[in-house]
């Protein structure tokens, strides 16, 4: 039966101390034999405002918490806590003797979204037979796009508001794949020779608020078209003469039996009032006919925005539909293999079966403090381009034939 003891500074000191060594909160009870409770605590600052401040009275709990052991030196921390990232990233494999590849230590911190980039070494692609990174400059062609369910939807739902005016916000994490299927629209308005302009104002420094950055006003989007329509106009200068010029130009180019689309990425960076705006482009029309249509394409962020109980833009929630790229999920597996395909390399080669649903696993996200119902899938593309490099480049190191689960786990 374990003990209670008291806080003692040198416990405090000890758990910062290994903080400090990049040690994460479960490795931290692990290597102290104390409970993860109580290093929440501490880290919380309950007990260390009392002990790190010179203070003489230890700022203890009204209950406290069981332990089994003293606060061990500097040295023997540091040497419990390689211990305990050894055990936890060495299991016990079946085909090899070797530890599970791993990347440095400090990636563990890094939330699934936020995986770093990091390119294929010469060492995998030599190791897995390829001439180069097949996650680089990877989609060139519409050829190149893989089409999930999810996908082929906002495909149509594109396609149908450059043909037929409509208004449209196409909604993903970052990575989805949101600027891939604006350009790929483009390429197949060309490819099918669809008589149809698309018009991207542009948005380099475009913010919410003129403090962060630069706000896209409808005036600013009216210029886009102008100069889209005719390169050579001189926009007038008064707003009532600005905005009957691009309506007598979208008038004479539909007579000419042009199609308008209106493109704006990251449409989540979007004042309320270009928003609310966006209505009225809509609304320019040639008699009954519709004269441009309306594609955003923006982050989760957009959907709420142009969510129901949003009263301030109602009027364009009420006539915008929202369609969301999902992840990958099911499509993992074909996802890859299509990936692989484009460079002649067979995903057997490259996969064990176990991988994929390690894969999926680990990019399950659980926001601190949510519920287990709470947990989203981040299974997009440019997050497992990611992992699988990451995964690539520790089997070759490791010299492992294949990357299987424990080596995704590893990463």
């Amino acid at each position: 039966m374990s003990r209670p003891i008291k806080v003692t500074p040198q416990l405090v000191e000890r758990v910062f101390f290994l903080k400090s060594e990049d040690a994460t909160h479960r490795q931290i009870p692990l290597a102290l034999g104390i409970s993860m409770s109580t290093v929440k605590q501490l880290v919380n600052q309950r007990y260390a405002n009392g002990f790190l401040s010179g203070g003489k009275t230890p700022c203890e709990p009204s209950n406290p918490p069981v332990d089994t052991s003293v606060a061990p030196t500097p040295e023997k921390a540091t040497t419990a806590l390689k211990a305990v990232r050894a055990k936890k990233l060495a299991p016990v494999v079946s085909n090899t003797t070797e530890a599970v590849p791993v990347v440095p230590a400090e990636t563990e911190k890094e939330e699934p979204m936020l995986l770093q980039n990091q390119a294929l070494t010469p060492q995998a692609r030599k190791h897995f037979g390829l001439a180069r990174n097949p996650f680089v400059d990877d989609v060139q062609s519409t050829d190149d796009v893989y089409q999930t369910p999810s996908v082929r939807y906002v495909r149509a739902t594109l396609m149908d508001a450059a043909q037929h005016h409509g208004f449209v916000a196409v909604t993903g994490e970052s990575g989805a794949g949101k600027s891939t299927l604006a350009e790929d629209l483009e390429e197949r308005i060309k490819a099918e020779g669809r008589n149809v302009m698309v018009i991207r104002p542009y948005v380099l420094a475009m913010e919410a608020s003129d403090t962060k950055g630069k706000t896209l006003k409808s005036s600013h989007i009216a210029e886009a078209i102008a100069y889209a329509l005719d390169p050579n106009l001189k926009v007038k200068s008064s707003p009532e003469a600005r905005f009957r010029q691009v309506h007598e130009l979208l008038r004479a180019s539909r007579k000419a039996g042009r199609r308008h689309l209106l493109v704006i990425e990251e449409a989540h960076c979007l004042p309320v009032a270009t928003l609310k705006h966006l209505k009225r482009f809509i609304e320019l029309k040639d008699g009954m006919q519709r004269l441009i249509g309306v594609a955003l394409i923006g982050q989760p962020e957009l959907r709420e925005r142009l969510g129901s109980q949003n009263a301030e833009v109602r009027e364009v929630a009420q006539r915008c539909e929202v369609v969301e790229l999902e992840p990958l999920d099911a499509e993992l597996e074909g996802y890859l293999q299509h990936k692989f395909a484009r460079f002649d390399l067979k995903l057997a080669d490259v996969f064990k079966p176990d991988a994929f649903d390690a894969m999926r696993a680990r990019l399950i996200h659980i926001p601190r403090g949510a519920r287990p119902g709470q947990s989203r899938s981040l299974c997009f593309p440019l997050v497992v381009n990611n992992l699988v490099c990451r995964a690539m480049n520790a089997a070759a190191q490791a010299h492992w034939p294949q990357v299987d689960a424990q080596v995704i786990k590893g990463c």
